[in-house]
């Protein structure tokens, strides 16, 4: 039986299948999905626990010994098999076949494995869990679900958000639950249960370093282009890597890019696109000063940017993104370098 991740409690307050597999990429819901069960499985009496862990010279038999294996110290055991690919072979299929054809009493299988393709999905083992067990498929928060997440997130910890807090925090952490977490952890340490405003958000992730590549987009937008030079300058002096400076200048770019087509609408298309409140007069100063069509360009040098931190163009990647942030605070055109950023590629 297939599972969404938002049934996997009222299914496990229903009782435990003899097998349970938990797939995807996303560590956070993954690794809390297999810690209900483990609560679940505690709960209702299983006290030893035998856990496999998977590799390219992972001898099947384990499972199999275990299978036929009574416990001298109690009476319920879970297994857990961590596989750490899904490509198993076919001794690997028929192992887990042979198990779910004749599961052990007493016992609870929990697998944990990486995200399954399509042909995967359609393999007699997984089949064969989908038949005598359940299957919970764990997919990413995507971007339009990620605010609503986030919300539900820190009402469950005892905060309050406003609609522009969480929109904040979805907007600076991208698709990073892990890092999500953390930040609503910081937010309830540092201002305790109650309502949270989106200046305290940014206030708390400002906190996490000197300088930050939030600060960083805001100063160049602005104008500031000696605070943006120098904000670039200390990511570089505390080691951030460029690919993560690349990631916030390209993405707003990006932004921008997409707004500068609809300036008869600005407003509904800010909104449309995520741009909270506290920060429409930062990204209207930036689309003043550049149009569409320059903003575009920006966004090819980030390109060229990405392909010289991935190796594959020559040039220093720092060089061509302080030109970059140079152009978004108003500075002179690219093409007053010459190319002096990059060797030919």
């Amino acid at each position: 039986m297939r599972l969404r991740i938002e049934q996997l409690d009222s299914h496990l307050k229903k009782g435990l299948a003899p097998v349970c597999l938990i797939s995807g990429d996303e560590p956070l819901q993954c690794g809390e999905a297999a810690d209900a069960v483990r609560a679940a499985a505690r709960a209702q009496g299983f006290e030893e626990r035998i856990v496999l862990e998977h590799d390219p010279q992972f001898n099947w038999d384990q499972l199999t010994a275990e299978a036929e294996n009574l416990s001298l110290f109690a009476r319920q055991r879970l297994i857990e098999l961590r596989l750490s690919s899904t490509k198993i072979g076919a001794e690997g299929s028929r192992a887990l076949c042979d198990y779910l054809a004749r599961p052990p009493d007493q016992t609870l299988l929990l697998i944990t494995a990486p995200k399954l393709d399509r042909s995967q999905q359609s393999s007699k083992w997984v089949k064969a869990i989908d038949k005598a067990g359940v299957w919970l498929a764990v997919w990413p928060v995507d971007n339009r679900q990620l605010p609503g997440w986030i919300a539900a997130r820190m009402r469950n910890r005892g905060l309050n958000p406003d609609r522009e807090a969480a929109a904040l925090l979805a907007e600076r952490v991208e698709g990073n639950l892990l890092a999500a977490v953390q930040e609503i952890e910081k937010l309830l340490l540092l201002h305790g249960a109650g309502p949270v405003t989106a200046d305290q958000v940014a206030s708390a992730i400002a906190d996490s370093a000197r300088y930050d590549v939030y600060g960083l987009v805001d100063a160049l937008l602005l104008g500031d282009l000696r605070h943006g030079l120098r904000m670039l300058a200390g990511l570089r002096a505390e080691g951030t890597y460029p690919s993560v400076v690349l990631w916030a200048l390209a993405r707003e770019i990006r932004l921008l890019a997409t707004l500068a087509t609809q300036r008869a609408q600005l407003a509904q298309a800010m909104t449309r696109h995520g741009v909270w409140a506290k920060r429409k007069p930062i990204v209207q100063k930036g689309l003043q000063r550049l149009d569409a069509r320059q903003w575009r360009r920006l966004l090819r040098e980030c390109a060229r940017a990405d392909r010289m931190i991935k190796g594959a163009a020559l040039g220093d990647p720092w060089l061509l993104l302080r030109q970059i942030a140079t152009r978004m605070a108003g500075g002179p055109r690219l093409d007053a370098w010459k190319g002096a950023a990059h060797g030919p590629d």
